[in-house]
Parts: structure tokens; sequence; C-alpha cells
């Protein structure tokens, strides 16, 4: 199982960013607890951050044939982004919204989640646990792995 875990504008930044609301853990802390998780799980992640909609949206499209699912947040794009929500749309695999704060007890802007209405499910509030959240219930909604797979938890 391949999955595909894709941060939008401003993520690289975590750490550095606003830490009251998002906390001190780096984007590369982030992928590294989900990794983890990918391994223990017997998943194979590959991470992508841009600050730019449109690799998103490529990337978005492109997963459809190396991915069984893809783990997102879109951050500020959640919002207005309605080519994420179209590329959503056009893929066959299921996608997961992650939020690392809980959008709906922020300003009234960031309530309201545009590329929510395409997404399979969404994890919002938990900090970065979200992500790990969301592999899991990724891999639960794609099926179970190969039993055959043996696995070396260090």
């Amino acid at each position: 199982m391949k999955i595909l875990v894709l941060n939008g504008p401003n993520l690289n930044m975590l750490g550095k960013r606003e830490p009251e609301i998002y906390g001190y853990e780096t984007l590369e802390d982030i992928n590294d607890k989900v990794d983890v998780c990918a391994h223990e799980l017997g998943v194979k992640c590959d991470f992508l951050q841009s600050n730019h909609e449109g690799v998103l949206v490529d990337n978005i499209c492109e997963a459809n044939d190396k991915y069984d699912g893809i783990v997102m947040n879109p951050a500020a794009l959640t919002h207005y982004s309605y080519a994420i929500l179209d590329a959503i749309k056009a893929v066959s695999i299921p996608v997961i919204e992650v939020h690392i704060s809980n959008i709906h007890a922020r300003e009234e802007f960031r309530r309201h989640s545009v590329t929510a209405a395409a997404a399979a499910g969404i994890v919002a509030g938990f900090g970065s646990e979200g992500y790990v959240i969301a592999l899991r219930a990724l891999k639960n909604m794609i099926g179970t792995i190969d039993e055959s797979v043996e696995l070396n938890v260090v």
C-alpha cells in the first residue's frame, strides 16, 4: 500500500509560524512521525509540501495511478481552492483532509472547507497526531495490507 502525504502553503514554516496555534514541531518532525506509523502499518508514504496550488493539483491528479490514497493538509487553500476540490473529485483514490488546529474553532473564514466536500474524511484539531489518525483511517478504508508482509519494527 502506498500513500501520498501532501502539505499546502506555509506548512514548511511549522515550528516557527504561530506556535501557539500550530505547536513547535516542524514539518520534518511530522513526516518522521507519519513514517514511523507507516512502517508499523506496512504502508509506504511519500511526502510533498508546496506553496503553489498548481503543484498540489498536479500531484493529486498524478497520484491516481501511483498511490492507493492521499493524506492532505491543504492549509489556507482549504478555504477557497476549487481547483483542489476538482482534482480530488477527479481521482478514484480516497483523500483524507487533515488540519493541525480545529478550523471550526478559529476565525470565521477558516470554518468552511471547500475541499472537504470531496474528501473521504476530515481530521482536525489533534495537532500533528491528526496525520497519524488520518493514515490509520486511510489504511483501514483501503483495506488490510498483505498478511505475508513481515514487519521489523525497531
